[in-house]
């Protein structure tokens, strides 16, 4: 186990980014519980508002990034300093995309159904560093030997073809696809050639004078809303909390 912690984590230089992994995911998940708490009237916790004003903890998140940020700069990647700056950032990171649908949306959509967005965004970012940690490298550049990764027009021609399927991904209303599709290349694939959603871009322009793929498109986005979108809220809800009726 120490061997395989060495190899795999020190030696890479990947612990600063395990902790503020760690402390990301501990500090959403301390913030979820606290504000449930709060929002049900248990607890010894309450709303923070000097002065009438009711201070948001993306506020303190905001803070603690950027203490995260610049400790990390002036210290350098190893040491007790990148670990302590790693963990800052972390849980800034935290506290910040917990309120990620308020930013978004500029208005207190916590409690109501927007504000599911949040916790979305929450689980999309763990996902993308736990690839990172894992040896997952954008664009597929990973997937290269090391006689391939000397041709650098191999490469650039990986990056970029990769990165094509991932905007197409996009324009087709396929938005998570297309950013986990950056690290793994078949995601994006598959997201490229698949039909668009009925209101995305590439259907606004490529299915404008196709009605027959206008209606796979609205059949098959149903089928899939239908089948994936109520288990997508019940784990939101059961992570976030339910949202107010």
């Amino acid at each position: 186990m120490g061997h395989w912690w060495y190899r795999n984590i020190v030696e890479p230089g990947k612990l600063p980014l395990l902790l503020a992994l760690a402390s990301f995911v501990l500090t959403f998940l301390v913030t979820r519980v606290i504000t449930r708490l709060i929002r049900a009237g248990k607890g010894p916790f309450r709303n923070i508002a000097p002065g009438g004003v009711h201070v948001h903890h993306v506020v303190p998140g905001v803070v603690l990034m950027v203490l995260g940020g610049f400790i990390a700069l002036a210290g350098g990647r190893r040491g007790f300093g990148s670990g302590f700056a790693a963990v800052l950032f972390g849980m800034g990171v935290g506290l910040v995309l917990d309120e990620f649908a308020l930013i978004l949306h500029l208005d207190d959509v916590y409690w109501t159904e927007e504000g599911a967005k949040s916790v979305e965004i929450v689980i999309l970012t763990v996902a993308l560093v736990a690839l990172i940690l894992g040896g997952f490298l954008p664009f597929g550049v990973n997937e290269l030997s090391p006689e391939e990764t000397q041709d650098r027009f191999q490469v650039v021609r990986t990056v970029g073809v990769n990165f094509l399927f991932a905007v197409i991904a996009l324009a087709k209303g396929k938005g998570r696809i297309a950013v986990i599709g950056v690290f793994v290349p078949f995601v994006a694939l598959f997201g490229a050639v698949r039909l668009a959603r009925p209101n995305s871009l590439w259907a606004r322009r490529f299915y404008r004078n196709r009605p027959k793929a206008r209606a796979r498109a609205t059949v098959r986005a149903y089928r899939h809303d239908r089948r994936w979108s109520a288990l997508r809220r019940k784990a939101e809800h059961l992570i976030g909390g339910a949202p107010s009726r």
